[in-house]
């Protein structure tokens, strides 16, 4: 019976392919590893709302009962996304017939308009902690630069759903007129605080 040896030119070759697909593999999962996790925003637990001032009588809030959107997070590079939809038609005053007027074309006009929508297109960190989401937000067709100022920022595995979550707290002052909504000012102050307490679920 013959024996095979392998000759030396044979043995580099396998020892390339050997160390190529370690590098291959290590990549991976240093890629893994780093790579964006995404979350969807959790309607259930998530609750945007606004404040004003009515005649300097008192301040005013109302809110919106539906948002939707998503977060790309990037914990060990601190970098990220977000994307949230608000459904303007949702707006809820406690008063249905102030709710009506909210919804026509003296503020949200949201038959023509269904959409408030932020897009961001920064993400600040100060050591693991959210501090601040740069981004467009987005009223009636009109886009402007806006800073969400983050708190209770806060990131863990949740036993009911089994998967990762995360939450935060983000507000941001606006002045309405920039977005046609300025009906009524100065007695309606065109100074607002958008408000809004998220909470996502990792996708996967």
């Amino acid at each position: 019976m013959k024996s095979f040896s392998a000759g030396p030119n044979a043995l580099v070759s396998a020892s390339g392919l050997l160390l190529r697909g370690s590098l291959l593999l290590l990549t991976l999962a240093a890629n893994a590893s780093t790579a964006a996790e995404r979350y969807q925003i959790d309607s259930t637990h998530t609750f945007s709302y606004f404040e004003y001032s009515h005649w300097g009588l008192s301040l005013q809030r109302s809110r919106f009962d539906t948002t939707t959107g998503t977060i790309e997070l990037d914990r060990d590079n601190q970098s990220g996304s977000v994307e949230i939809d608000i459904d303007a038609a949702s707006v809820s005053t406690g008063s249905d017939s102030f709710n009506q007027i909210m919804r026509s074309g003296d503020f949200f006009d949201s038959a023509n308009y269904p959409k408030i929508s932020f897009k961001s297109s920064a993400m600040h960190f100060d050591g693991p902690q959210l501090t601040q989401v740069d981004g467009d937000l987005t009223i009636k067709g009109i886009s402007h630069p806006v800073t969400l100022q983050i708190s209770n920022f806060n990131c863990r595995f949740m036993l009911i759903y089994g998967k990762q979550a995360c939450g935060a707290n983000g507000s941001a002052s606006i002045l309405r007129s920039d977005y046609k909504l300025g009906r009524y000012v100065p007695f309606v102050s065109d100074a607002v605080t958008l408000h809004i307490s998220v909470e996502a679920i990792k996708e996967y």
